[in-house]
């Protein structure tokens, strides 16, 4: 749920995930990782890659919780 949504929101940025990871200054595969659910994400993290893709924490998260309702 959350990852496909961080997904979403780089893609909606058209973003790659190089370009992701070069601006929260750590390597590619830490974003592809996040990505494919191989790595837990905390918050610090999951507010810092919003930030870069320009994507609402808020609405990501609103969307996350409908589906687990």
């Amino acid at each position: 749920m959350l990852v496909r949504e961080i997904k979403s929101a780089r893609q909606k940025a058209g973003m790659s995930q190089q370009q992701v990871a070069d601006q929260l200054g750590v390597p590619q595969s830490f974003v592809a990782k996040i990505e494919l659910g191989e790595r837990r994400i905390d918050v610090v993290e999951f507010l810092r890659v919003m930030k870069v893709v320009n994507g609402s924490w808020k609405e990501v998260l609103k969307r996350v919780e409908a589906e687990t309702s």
